[in-house]
């Protein structure tokens, strides 16, 4: 077993974070999410797979807030009046798919999986069905998922705040945004190597690459696509609470930031996400911005969806040999990419996933079974029809809730659950494992328990919000 250096210090993290107040854990395991492709240590036995930073830094995290509530809060974030009795059900289901579809249907089928060596080598490849060490770091990562919902929901049911999960994105966010900015600063001046501490994981890197000249920014993260789809959950989060003027020049500026960066990290993914999310904003804005308390900016984000194709143009005018530049650049990123290998491949990917479903009846091959390039395929091909409609029922009852607290939870709900959206799109667009990331179970987590939390003394109404701290 080999320990990392970030290892050692999450560990002595950890240990501080039991001696901590509760809070302190929770900020601590929100910002870890920031360094999924830095490994703790590698497992060999599980050929050379790694364990993340925020996987162990969650075990000190769960082990806190434990001794802070005990087990009637968690126990209350799986119950029958939370989202998350459909996330217990899902992931009961998906660990022992995991344990026994692979040996039962020993060779009914092909699929494709990630092969790992004891040297650190990996190879998707389609291979026979069967049960392999896939199965295993899955089915730690869903139940690493339940845990993570079921502790925040805790969390904030018992001794955390709206400005709480606030606060701790933004930071967050500002984060993301100086790691992406020294990214692109390393590359430049050949430096990149100083970031080789928090690329540590078992994973294959593509943190140096170009596309039409620009820089593809890959932040803390192995290549700029998971980059980001992570600063897409991000955006969605801090612009959702500038619709609700909530802490209007911080939110408005990091949203704007955050935007930039996904402009700028050339991924595709993140385009047609954006996309997306762009439209959601808008549609959910629209019923906020009528009645006594209007809140919602309908026409700030339409104003904003006409100024980009109207500066752009005027750049292109001003300044013409920019448009050789231009079509180069969507070239590469949208008009070539169905034709590009990485696209055959992930076609490839899907098919075989969906062929995998038909092939098992409908079951699924288990948990960590098969790679697809959707999430949507990764569900029905890993945890088959049961499995897909179990995740749909935990989904569709987060976003569904309505608060019940103060304009301050309230707000904070809705930018939680625009985060989840967020998540999810981008994840049916490229996603290739179950799981989705400590991040977003953080965001269901507290959007979950945002529901229940009574409005603070004082809460904050919509007119005062552009003062909120």
């Amino acid at each position: 077993m080999r320990i990392e250096l970030l290892g050692v210090l999450s560990l002595v993290l950890g240990v501080a974070v039991l001696l901590a107040p509760p809070r302190m854990a929770f900020y601590v395991i929100v910002m870890s999410t920031l360094f999924g492709a830095a490994a703790a240590f590698g497992v060999p036995g599980l050929g050379g797979a790694s364990v993340l930073v925020p996987s162990l830094l969650l075990a000190f995290y769960c082990l806190r807030l434990f001794m802070a509530f005990g087990e009637r809060p968690v126990l209350a974030a799986v119950s029958s009046s939370s989202p998350g009795i459909w996330l217990l059900l899902l992931t009961v289901y998906g660990v022992f798919s995991a344990l026994f579809l692979p040996r039962l249907l020993e060779g009914v089928t092909e699929t494709m999986i990630v092969l790992r060596s004891s040297a650190g080598h990996r190879i998707i490849d389609l291979t026979p069905l069967s049960f392999s060490s896939n199965n295993i770091t899955q089915t730690v990562y869903a139940v690493g998922g339940l845990f993570c919902f079921a502790f925040t929901y805790a969390y904030i049911k018992c001794g955390g705040t709206a400005r709480d999960v606030i606060n701790a994105m933004l930071v967050l966010a500002v984060a993301n945004l100086v790691f992406a900015l020294l990214d692109v600063i390393t590359y430049r001046t050949g430096t990149a190597h100083l970031f080789d501490f928090i690329r540590t994981a078992n994973y294959a890197l593509l943190t140096g690459s170009e596309k039409a000249g620009f820089k593809r920014i890959s932040g803390t993260f192995p290549e700029a696509s998971a980059f980001a789809g992570y600063t897409i959950v991000l955006f969605a989060f801090t612009a959702s609470l500038w619709i609700d003027r909530v802490r209007t020049v911080a939110t408005g500026g990091i949203a704007g930031l955050l935007l930039l960066a996904l402009l700028l990290s050339t991924s595709t993914t993140a385009l047609v996400s954006l996309a997306m999310v762009m439209v959601f904003l808008l549609w959910r804005a629209l019923p906020a911005s009528y009645g006594r308390r209007a809140t919602g900016r309908p026409a700030a984000i339409a104003l904003a969806l006409l100024a980009v194709p109207l500066c752009f143009m005027l750049v292109l005018v001003l300044i013409p040999e920019f448009a050789k530049a231009v079509q180069d650049f969507l070239d590469e990123t949208l008009y070539s990419k169905l034709n590009s290998q990485s696209a055959r491949e992930r076609m490839q990917w899907n098919a075989v996933a969906f062929q995998v479903f038909l092939d098992t009846w409908g079951w699924g091959a288990g948990l960590g079974s098969a790679r697809a390039s959707s999430y949507a395929l990764v569900l029905l091909s890993n945890v088959g029809l049961i499995g897909t409609v179990l995740f749909l029922l935990f989904v569709g009852n987060t976003l569904m809730m309505k608060s019940a607290g103060g304009f301050h939870e309230h707000a904070t709900m809705r930018a939680a659950r625009a985060g989840v959206l967020a998540g999810l799109g981008e994840a049916m667009i490229s996603g290739t494992v179950y799981d989705l990331g400590l991040l977003f179970f953080i965001l269901a987590g507290s959007a979950a328990a945002l529901r229940w939390v009574p409005a603070q003394a004082g809460a904050y109404r919509p007119q005062q919000a552009e003062t909120v701290q």
